[in-house]
């Protein structure tokens, strides 16, 4: 069954969820930031995901702004850094995560190639708007679909389903890709074509559901896509 759409996670694998600690460390002032930001920005993204799986699991649902607040502000008292502005500082610049370098060309690959193209993402709607305004990739999506429209985060089977609601597809008609070897795993065992988008080449996730294909970046998957 070949592949007619393909489907990204959005923080992480479209856009580089390190640019708001790296871009606040490079101003003037920020010493202490300079020093810890690659760490700060490693508590932060893991605090948000550990959040979302607690909450999925006990229904306790709130929007990902929530989550990056409440991992944000973890990840800063473990640093040691009280700093109010600091916080008001990144948060912001959560809102202007730069693409990764590869996705322009990636994504008009694929709109040239024939291929339905959509996000499905942890983030709210206002949110996803917001990194895809930024980046200046809407152009070059279908659809931005987000897990405010099932009230439950990833990798819930019904977050999976919303692709095929909005673009009528079979799950072996989608390829998946993810830098979260837990998000890959998930649709995999939902039935999705996935690849993992692999940077920092960590180990495989001992999950359900292998990813099919580990990448090392995303400029493979125009021809990863024809080839399914």
């Amino acid at each position: 069954m070949p592949v007619t759409t393909c489907v990204f996670d959005a923080y992480g694998t479209l856009f580089d969820v390190t640019a708001a600690a790296r871009v606040a460390a490079g101003q003037h002032g920020r010493g202490k930031l300079a020093e810890i930001w690659p760490k700060l920005a490693e508590d932060w993204r893991a605090k948000q995901l550990q959040y979302t799986w607690h909450r999925a699991i006990t229904g306790d649902h709130v929007t990902f702004w929530d989550i990056t607040c409440d991992g944000l502000d973890w990840a800063m008292e473990a640093a040691g850094i009280d700093e109010p502005e600091l916080r008001e500082l990144l948060l912001a610049l959560y809102w202007e995560l730069p693409a990764y370098a590869e996705v322009p060309k990636m994504l008009a690959t694929l709109k040239a190639d024939g291929l339905a193209t959509a996000i499905l993402s942890n983030g709210s709607p206002e949110m996803l708007e917001g990194a895809v305004d930024f980046a200046g990739v809407g152009g070059w999506l279908d659809a931005v679909l987000s897990v405010k429209e099932v009230g439950i985060f990833k990798p819930a089977r019904a977050v999976y389903e919303l692709v095929g609601k909005r673009f009528g597809t079979k799950p072996g008609e989608v390829l998946f890709v993810s830098s979260n070897g837990w998000d890959a795993a998930g649709a995999s065992a939902f039935g999705f074509a996935t690849a993992w988008v692999n940077r920092a080449g960590a180990p495989r996730d001992r999950l359900p559901g292998t990813p099919a294909h580990i990448l090392s970046d995303l400029s493979t998957i125009p021809d990863l896509a024809k080839s399914l």
